[in-house]
């Protein structure tokens, strides 16, 4: 990108990647210290710390987990693949199945907590399973259909990422289908949302802007790509 910039906006456009990157990292050191404070120092190391010590217990975690992150970080081959696709991939592990659930538990009032369940620890598990299917399985034969791309460092043919979370989706959503219908048929409650479709009721003012963010993207996408 900063290739097509000119010289003046390359500074303004490093600064603004600067600031979200420095931004997410806030959000998830803050996550960290979060939820290792409340949810693991203090209901099982001391139920009753206070205040004043817990955000000290957050301080240092934030700490160490900066430390190991730093040591670890070189090791994960990041610079080969650039940062954003790194994260892209393997927050991919998790994002299919969470993305499942929600697309069943809010569009199909059937669903059942247990193919939500099903999802979000299948979906993990399957991810894992298609990443390293490759290591044991000869997939050259989806290469024609560009689902299986030679690694020319390993000379093995390897899922896209963004395959594999395709893959992982589609699984996910008929797992959840078929649990939810045998669920459904042993009169199991469903745990689906009722949805009212008043609530996506939306201004004239607010479509025309989709669109026209829509078609921006678009033509950026096919001008750039």
């Amino acid at each position: 990108m900063l290739n097509l910039l000119p010289s003046g906006l390359k500074g303004l456009s490093f600064a603004a990647l600067t600031a979200a990157v420095v931004a997410s990292l806030a959000g998830k050191a803050n996550s960290i210290a979060t939820i290792f404070s409340l949810d693991v120092y203090k209901k099982i190391f001391d139920k009753n710390a206070s205040e004043k010590k817990l955000i000290s217990v957050g301080k240092i975690t934030i700490i160490v987990s900066m430390i190991l992150a730093v040591i670890i970080a070189p090791h994960l081959g990041i610079d080969k693949k650039g940062g954003f696709q790194y994260i892209q991939e393997y927050t991919g592990f998790v994002s299919p199945g969470i993305f499942a659930m929600f697309i069943l538990g809010f569009f199909w009032k059937r669903t059942t907590s247990n193919a939500a369940l099903f999802a979000t620890i299948g979906g993990f598990f399957f991810s894992v399973f298609f990443k390293f299917l490759p290591n044991f399985a000869d997939l050259s034969f989806l290469s024609a259909s560009n689902f299986a791309i030679l690694n020319k460092a390993s000379g093995v043919y390897e899922i896209p990422f963004i395959d594999r979370m395709g893959f992982v989706f589609v699984i996910c959503i008929i797992g959840m289908y078929i649990i939810s219908k045998i669920e459904n048929a042993r009169g199991i409650v469903p745990k689906g949302l009722e949805i009212d479709t008043k609530m996506f009721k939306v201004h004239t003012g607010f479509l025309v802007g989709a669109l026209i963010v829509i078609m921006v993207t678009a033509a950026l996408y096919t001008i750039y790509w």
